[in-house]
């Protein structure tokens, strides 16, 4: 587990496969990755290959921000709760225990844990603040053009999340302009 932020390494562009092999190349067994970014630049897509193509006897549990945001007002919210009940056990090896946001009865819901040993993948918007880094071996924040962001997330989520993309647009700002995010990572990519 990394005690602090390393300097980033910058990457304007890479692929999935580049940057999944590089991530690949870094973590060990009972690592923390974070992976960050805005709304539709690739973090769910990376998130879930790199756990397919993770070696070892045992694949990292993904834990989702999407999980953890209590309703369409809580990317802060959801980042603090992921730090308190997901990241900070691991600092006595006690096991992780959090419950799953509804979105359907906008309420918590069931539990979900993962064992303080066990390989994590955090990802989610909001997933890179200072608090969380100092868990993670590697921190990456992921981005794209907006123009290109917006197409996927409303390809991806449709009318479910275009009423709400101005306001979840600004929560992002917000955290991008509190924690930078983009600096605390030790990968800074534009996915292509």
């Amino acid at each position: 587990m990394s005690s602090a932020p390393s300097r980033s390494r910058v990457a304007a562009r890479l692929t999935t496969a580049a940057l999944i092999r590089i991530v690949l190349g870094e973590v060990s067994a009972g690592d923390v990755v974070i992976v960050d970014g805005r709304s539709g630049a690739g973090k769910s897509t990376l998130a879930r290959e790199l756990q397919r193509q993770w070696g070892g006897p045992q694949k990292p549990q993904l834990v989702a921000l999407d999980e953890l945001y209590p309703g369409w007002d809580g990317l802060a919210a959801g980042a603090e709760y992921a730090v308190a009940r997901v990241l900070a056990p691991r600092r006595t090896g006690a096991t992780a225990r959090w419950q799953q946001w509804d979105w359907a009865a906008d309420r918590y819901g069931p539990e979900r844990a993962v064992k303080g040993d066990e390989s994590i993948i955090l990802e989610g918007s909001g997933a890179l603040t200072a608090a969380a880094a100092g868990f993670a071996t590697v921190r990456i924040w992921l981005d794209a053009p907006g123009e290109v962001r917006k197409r996927r997330a409303l390809t991806r989520d449709g009318e479910v999340y275009r009423p709400h993309w101005d306001r979840w647009a600004a929560q992002e700002e917000a955290h991008i302009a509190r924690n930078d995010p983009r600096g605390l990572a030790t990968h800074v990519v534009e996915l292509v």
